[in-house]
């Protein structure tokens, strides 16, 4: 890998963007960060990151709505999205599904799990 892929990290817990964006760094990727939704669509459209890692509670707009505009904007829809979160019911998965994210997983999370993630849908995005 020759050039830096680019990741945007959207959540309003900025302790927790911090400890996830020096493991990302470590791990090799150039890491954006925005505190709130509306801020995730704007540094999304600005920047095209690779892969967005988005939170679900968060004040101004929750990460479902943040996500649904970006999947169903022609600007944003190809970039694959995470969604992050400490909602762990059925019903949140199935909502993280409908607003079109590639990926749902639950805080705690392990973070070798995630970085996998990330790779698996980094290598499979050959657009």
């Amino acid at each position: 890998m020759n050039q830096k892929k680019t990741i945007l990290l959207v959540d309003d817990e900025k302790d927790l963007s911090e400890e996830l964006g020096i493991r990302l760094k470590a791990s090799g990727y150039s890491v954006l960060v925005a505190y709130n939704g509306p801020k995730g669509i704007e540094r999304a459209m600005q920047e095209k990151p690779d892969l967005i890692l988005l939170d679900v509670i968060m004040p101004k707009m929750n990460g479902y709505q943040v996500c649904h505009d970006l999947k169903n904007d022609p600007k944003t829809k190809s970039i694959p999205v995470i969604l992050l979160t400490a909602k762990t019911q059925e019903s949140d998965k199935t909502w993280g599904k409908e607003c079109g994210a590639d990926e749902y997983i639950t805080k705690p999370y392990e973070i070798y799990s995630l970085l996998s993630k990330i790779k698996a849908l980094l290598e499979g995005k050959k657009k």
